[in-house]
This record gives C-alpha cells, sequence and structure tokens, in this order.
C-alpha cells in the first residue's frame, strides 16, 4: 500500500511541470518570440552568444539547459525548428 501511495505521489508532482520542461521562474533561452524566423536562412541572423545552430546529422548534448536557444537548419541553411534546451 506505502508504494502505490509513492507512486500516485509522484505521478502528481511530475504533472506539476509544464510539458515544455519549463518551471515557473526558470530563465527562458527566448525561443517563442523568434519563431517568426523559421523558414528564413540562418545566414541572414545574429543569434545570442551561446546559441547552437544545428544543421541536418549535427550530433549535440543531450542536456536540457532552459537558457539554451537551439536553432534547426534543412541541408540549404533554411530554420526549421527554434527551441529552448
Amino acid at each position: 500500500m506505502r508504494f502505490a501511495t509513492l507512486a500516485v505521489a509522484l505521478a502528481a508532482l511530475g504533472a506539476c511541470v509544464p510539458a515544455d520542461g519549463q518551471e515557473d521562474g526558470a530563465p527562458s533561452c527566448g525561443a517563442e518570440a523568434l519563431q517568426p524566423l523559421v523558414g528564413t536562412p540562418v545566414a541572414e541572423h545574429d543569434f545570442a552568444e551561446g546559441a547552437r545552430i544545428i544543421p541536418p546529422g549535427t550530433a549535440v548534448t543531450m542536456d536540457y539547459r532552459s537558457d539554451r536557444l537551439n536553432v534547426e537548419t534543412d541541408d540549404a541553411g533554411v530554420i526549421t525548428r527554434i527551441y529552448c534546451g
């Protein structure tokens, strides 16, 4: 019975974090404001220091950092996705 109670409590705590992984008060990378850049050439933009430009097939670390901007491109250098992490 204790195990079941613990499992339910942990599941409830997991529901407290938004689906995008952003916790209340955590720093944000500003990806929301940059969404209009999707579909434009990455070379036309100057992103903040520390932003990761990710062409197809590029290996990236899987650690999540809410303050890090990730910009994925296609083979032609056109932005396909902008997100925090």
